[in-house]
């Protein structure tokens, strides 16, 4: 048996909950009396004429050595599950903050694997900031890719194409994960032939890898299949939809000796009951929080709703929260739909007081930007997992090295964004321009955006020193 506070910040024994009044008498106690056995006045001592003792005062004495006790098993808590000290007695509000960022910087810490180079992030945040700036990468950036299905400009509420929009973002944020390949710089890995994009020839082929298969496979199915892959109500019918469809819709390009990676387990996701569209589930957003709805609050709100965005693991008895799909879901629909500046500053999704409040967010723990970051030298590895990578061992779900490489990459980030913003600050409003849009979700899209850039030869890093880029770590799952 134990007790504490969950990474929720809820007091917990085994499920059972308290009142706030409860909870304050909890910390009183853990603060004053600490794990000391609580003692009685001995009966035999006590003599008849004394005063009575109160009914409160009793209920009070109980309560305290009951919660004592507790307190005592704690200590006792079998199979790892011990709850962090730090969360066992400290009440603390944490409903506006992100759970994935103090998870992320104890797992970092506990891991100890992982490294941040202090020099490296601070070479890097000006090289960064400098490469945002040179190419104008801001938000709208997102708009710029040829496979990208756009939302019409300016916004228009009741425009029908926002419903097919946010259905196409929902489905691939649902479904992105595990792109990479043994077959890597093979001909034959798994890849999709579709047209070069929305407004290009159809004659125009191009044959798509990795991320970019899945959303050519989506768009193909719309386009050239006319399919309705992205239509929740379509999609979770297995009559309307079979599984054999859903093979169809992935099919591989003719050369291919691969299939797309864990598809039964991505037919299993679409199959979950979403209860209607994406667009529904922001419009239940808007009513909530009435109009005063942030990214976060939306993210928390997915991660609620659907199972399958729900990227949790535990080490050491602590719920470690990554949330990599479903913060890229609600980023990916910003950037979708975020505004032209010169028309207005008000995000259309998130129209509140804080607007999107987008630097709640983290980077997205995927194995393709800890890639990156370790080129650039903002994250270190040791020898032995340097080795593991070049060898291409697979590194199970959870396990020490995997959480020590997703958690030190959202540390590195958050890391890299404060340097940024450091710097910003010291060019004393010089930088006013780029001062609303650098968060980690940006500084996410632009090393995703390097890495896939490098991948292909399109660009290169001579401004600074650089590590040798080692293969990115392989994980079979369906969080990332």
């Amino acid at each position: 048996m134990y007790c504490g506070f969950d990474p929720n910040g809820t007091y917990c024994t085994y499920g059972q909950e308290f009142s706030e009044s409860q909870l304050v008498e909890m910390k009183f106690v853990a603060i004053t009396c600490g794990p000391r056995p609580f003692r009685h006045p001995s009966p035999k001592k006590k003599k008849k004429k004394k005063k009575k003792i109160s009914l409160a005062h009793s209920l009070i004495s109980l309560a305290i050595s009951q919660i004592v006790i507790m307190f005592q098993q704690m200590n006792n808590n079998l199979d790892g599950h011990r709850l962090n000290e730090k969360l066992a007695l400290e009440i603390q509000d944490e409903s506006d903050s992100n759970p994935v960022v103090n998870a992320a910087e104890w797992a970092f810490k506990k891991t100890n694997i992982t490294q941040i180079n202090e020099k490296g992030v601070s070479i890097a945040a000006r090289q960064i900031l400098r490469k945002l700036k040179a190419e104008s990468y801001t938000p709208r950036t997102w708009r710029t890719h040829s496979l990208h299905l756009l939302p019409v400009e300016p916004y228009i509420a009741a425009h029908p194409s926002n419903k097919a929009v946010l259905n196409w973002i929902f489905l691939i944020s649902a479904l992105n994960f595990s792109f990479w390949s043994s077959r890597e710089g093979h001909p034959d890995r798994y890849a999709v032939e579709w047209q070069a994009g929305w407004n290009e020839p159809t004659t125009n082929r191009t044959l798509w890898t990795g991320y970019w298969s899945l959303v050519a496979a989506l768009n193909r199915a719309l386009q050239d299949d006319d399919i309705p892959i992205t239509d929740p109500y379509f999609y979770s019918s297995e009559t309307l939809c079979p599984d054999s469809l859903i093979a169809h819709v992935f099919r591989p390009a003719k050369q291919c000796s691969e299939t797309i990676p864990l598809l039964q387990e991505r037919i299993n996701i679409m199959r979950e009951s979403f209860g209607g569209s994406y667009q529904g589930l922001l419009e239940e957003f808007q009513r909530r929080f009435n109009g005063q709805g942030t990214a976060l609050d939306l993210v928390k709100m997915v991660t609620d709703t659907f199972p399958s965005f729900r990227d949790e693991t535990f080490y050491e008895g602590n719920k470690i929260c990554f949330w990599k799909r479903a913060q890229i879901l609600v980023a990916e629909t910003w950037a979708a739909f975020y505004p032209d500046p010169k028309l207005t500053n008000t995000h259309p999704l998130f129209p509140g007081a804080r607007g999107p409040a987008i630097q709640d967010l983290t980077m997205f723990a995927d194995y393709r930007v800890p890639q990156i970051l370790h080129h650039l030298k903002i994250l270190e590895y040791p020898p032995t997992l340097i080795h593991k990578l070049r060898a291409g061992t697979t590194l199970i779900p959870g396990s020490k090295e995997e959480i020590s490489l997703r958690a030190g990459s959202i540390v590195a980030v958050e890391r890299v964004r404060e340097a940024i913003m450091k710097l910003m600050e010291d060019a004393k409003g010089n930088d006013t321009e780029y001062a609303g849009i650098i968060s980690s979700v940006v500084i996410d899209f632009f090393l995703w955006d390097l890495a896939k850039k490098l991948e292909r030869g399109e660009d290169r890093i001579d401004i600074l020193e650089t590590a040798d880029i080692i293969p990115a770590h392989r994980t079979r799952s369906i969080w990332y």
